[in-house]
């Protein structure tokens, strides 16, 4: 049957996995794709051939096109050949985060659908947590597999195959068909599974069009994220490498750039700070890397630009869409997410989803001109997904403004706004500031309730190793930063933040907890801020 592709959309060579591994192998097979942690690489031609082995493999395991497989790996070699080699028969490769444990585990396994799953063997005897038969076959990998009740085990020789012949498939892959299944966070509940079709992820990948194939591709982000399957999805499109390592390391950062000569990479959060933060030296600019995707856009990414030379994108993104806000190189916009991409509408509503005026705080609503450049729902939730795309658009969730010349800020998570004496209170700016404290590592601020009325603010600070600050310190720190009615009221210092098994600073938690014995009272202490009044 032959399909009539909307001109909007992608062709399927163009962005099918499968497809993508075959044109590259094709036109530079002695390319290097892929270096990992432990030194070794692939080129595009072993790529293809290692994908279709390993594909031969789950075929003698009983995976047919459609089907889940759920993927329980740390990022690593074995987890891109599982990936690429679950595409290539045309299933959908579910990713599953490394912390799941208990509850979330079984939940995130109900919601895969999976028959088969694909673990690590540290990570095996987890999988009790599951009921038997949602997930009746494991394969184990980088261990001796064990016993788990109810299912059957393999070994790692079970995806051991060396069949490099092509597997013909049922129907030809297009490029609405579902790639994969990526879990949410689920800071207030549950976790959703984010449908991904290959449109979906390719129009994220290209969405940075600062990106070549000439590019080395710092992978730091764990696969189970958007942020970790995005920029290899994107060196496939544009044919460039990508290096995995184990994790983001400051102090081996500019070490692992000269090395593996990277040329680009994400810097999410504190990330840039800390390398912003480190002592200055000879070969700041003594390095290959050329750009760096950047959020939040900060002071702290003004003062990584002009100290390493790298230039600095930022963006705004959630695992549901693509990547709908950009910016130029450099942007001058200090904490702008930038502006909407070519083929992307966006809108800041109200409750009743009627836009609201410049500058004012809403909801960020978003939709696409190419189909499937969105996700096209949450698996098995069809409540959920009825309500983020409730009047055609898909809402992020996410409070946004935006200024007179087009750029867009993020102001906070909805449900993480706080209203304090009629004045409505970003907690992502009154964090931004407290961070930018040389003491301070990290911080969150929640809503307290006032013995008034409405909310005070709560600032939870996370110190650097070593570093001492006295509340009082910080509240001098932060008055001539910010308005006064943003000023935390309360303090209160912690070893870390507490964090969802994706990484996000659980501020359900936060909140719940409150006032608690050890929080500093800047009241109580004698420091009152108020309204400062203008002489007429």
């Amino acid at each position: 049957m032959t399909h009539h592709i909307d001109p909007r959309m992608p062709a399927p060579e163009d962005c099918v996995q499968r497809h993508l591994i075959e044109r590259n192998a094709a036109a530079h097979p002695d390319k290097v794709f892929a270096r990992y942690a432990d030194g070794r690489t692939w080129t595009y031609g072993e790529t293809l051939a290692t994908t279709i082995r390993t594909a031969n493999a789950l075929k003698r395991l009983g995976v047919r096109q459609g089907d889940r497989v759920l993927v329980w790996l740390p990022n690593c070699e074995e987890a891109v050949r599982v990936w690429f080699a679950i595409n290539y028969l045309g299933a959908v490769f579910v990713p599953m985060n490394i912390a799941y444990r208990g509850t979330l585990l079984a939940h995130a396994a109900t919601l895969s659908e999976a028959r088969l799953a694909i673990v690590h063997a540290e990570l095996a005897p987890h999988l009790g947590a599951v009921t038997p038969g949602q997930v009746n076959e494991v394969v184990v990998l980088m261990g001796a597999p064990g016993e788990i009740a109810g299912m059957t085990v393999h070994g790692p020789d079970a995806l051991d195959s060396d069949d490099t012949t092509p597997i013909p498939l049922d129907q030809p892959l297009m490029p609405w068909d579902l790639q994969s299944i990526i879990f949410t966070s689920g800071t207030t509940g549950p976790s959703k599974g984010v449908l991904s079709s290959y449109c979906h992820l390719h129009q994220m990948a290209i969405s940075a069009p600062f990106l070549d194939g000439d590019d080395r591709y710092l992978m730091t982000l764990p696969m189970y994220h958007s942020g970790g399957v995005m920029p290899i999805t994107a060196m496939l499109v544009h044919g460039g490498a990508i290096v995995m390592v184990e994790s983001f390391k400051t102090e081996t950062f500019w070490q692992t750039v000269r090395e593996a000569q990277i040329t680009t990479a994400i810097l999410l959060g504190v990330m840039g700070g800390f390398l912003v933060k480190q002592p200055p030296g000879p070969d700041d600019r003594n390095h290959t890397l050329r750009s760096c995707t950047y959020v939040p856009m900060n002071d702290t990414a003004v003062a990584f630009h002009d100290r390493f030379g790298t230039d600095v994108h930022t963006h705004f993104n959630m695992t549901e869409i693509s990547m709908p806000i950009v910016s130029d190189p450099n942007p001058t916009a200090l904490g702008s997410a930038g502006r909407p991409r070519a083929g992307v509408e966006v809108r800041i509503v109200d409750e009743h989803d009627c836009e609201v005026p410049v500058g004012q705080m809403g909801e960020m609503v978003v939709r696409t001109d190419c189909p499937w450049a969105i996700s096209h729902g949450y698996a098995a939730n069809p409540e959920a997904t009825a309500r983020a795309w409730r009047n055609g658009w898909f809402h992020t969730g996410d409070g946004f403004r935006r200024d007179a010349e087009g750029n867009y800020y993020f102001c906070d998570r909805i449900k993480d706004a706080i209203r304090r004496r009629g004045e409505n209170i970003s907690s992502f700016e009154v964090e931004t500031e407290v961070a930018a404290h040389p003491a301070v590592q990290e911080a969150a601020a929640v809503a307290v309730k006032s013995e008034i009325a409405e909310d005070e603010v709560l600032a939870i600070v996370a110190l650097r190793p070593g570093a001492e600050l006295d509340p009082a310190d910080l509240i001098a720190f932060l008055r001539p930063r910010m308005a006064h009615f943003m000023v935390p009221r309360y303090i209160r210092f912690v070893p870390e933040l507490p964090r969802t098994p994706t990484a996000k600073i659980r501020k359900v938690e936060l909140r719940e907890a409150g006032i608690t014995p050890d929080t500093w009272d800047r009241e109580a202490a004698g420091i009152v801020i108020k309204r400062e009044t203008l002489s007429t």
